[in-house]
């Protein structure tokens, strides 16, 4: 982490408060950055690299909305070959740069009926369903307790910001449950039943793990899905990567209104 931090270092003209991570097909709000320095990620020690091919790997320092920001332009996941401390890592690093609030995006599949492709649904909870825990091992106390309270995995305040501004902006935002699962298949039908059942709005292979490292330094956290497919019974079709992409291409627009919005009225 400090030989991280120390590469970085000679970057932060100015400390970043905000930490964004862009998630699959959802890299445009960079476009709204004014960007000072990006970073490919193979360049900074020990960081992973990003293998999906719709993940930019660049971290990118500048300003949003008059706001300082460092953005993670495409993130990691367990199906890749991390193990959850490595995908998490980068989180660890932003908290040294000085990030006191974090956003995750992503892109999901909608369990809820009420939910239409490319909808934006708030995280207000998660079920973890990896197979992998980023907190496991031996807990280093100067980053957090070893027993963290999830409780309040994503902060109220954020989710209550996120709806007015949304208002104001005229966009429509669900809210629910995110539950993970390692990937990188998707659902069977029998799999998408089982996880709305248990009580998930809609099911991803990311984000819990980020969430977990964050709130165990005691970062506040908002996140937000692209619902890109539908595994609801009788909406269930094959799916591919341009399918998600082109979903999200669609939600993205609104997805950077509001996160744009939002940052300039932290």
């Amino acid at each position: 982490m400090n030989e991280a931090y120390e590469y970085l270092k000679p970057y932060l003209e100015n400390t970043p408060e905000t930490g964004i991570i862009l998630g699959t097909g959802l890299g445009a709000l960079v476009n709204e950055i004014e960007i000072r320095h990006s970073i490919e990620y193979p360049l900074i020690p020990h960081f992973p690299v990003s293998t999906v091919e719709s993940h930019k790997g660049r971290l990118i320092l500048g300003s949003l909305a008059g706001k300082e920001v460092v953005v993670m332009q495409g993130r990691f996941h367990y199906y890749e070959g991390y193990s959850a401390k490595e995908l998490t890592f980068p989180i660890r690093v932003m908290k040294l740069m000085g990030i006191k609030i974090l956003f995750i995006s992503n892109a999901s599949g909608g369990l809820n009926p009420n939910y239409e492709i490319s909808d934006l649904m708030v995280l207000d909870d998660h079920i973890n369903l990896l197979p992998d825990h980023p907190l496991r091992g031996k807990n280093e106390d100067s980053l957090g307790p070893r027993f963290p309270d999830m409780s309040d995995a994503y902060d109220e305040d954020l989710i209550k910001l996120a709806f007015k501004v949304a208002e104001k902006l005229n966009i429509k935002l669900q809210k629910g449950v995110y539950a993970a699962v390692q990937g990188p298949t998707l659902e069977t039908k029998a799999e998408y039943k089982y996880i709305r059942t248990i009580g998930a709005d809609a099911v991803g292979m990311s984000t819990v793990p980020e969430n977990i490292v964050a709130r165990h330094m005691g970062i506040p956290v908002f996140a937000i899905s692209v619902i890109t497919d539908l595994g609801v019974e009788n909406s269930i079709k094959q799916v591919s990567l341009q399918d998600v992409l082109n979903a999200a291409g669609i939600a993205e627009p609104r997805m950077t209104r509001l996160i744009k919005e939002m940052v300039k009225e932290l």
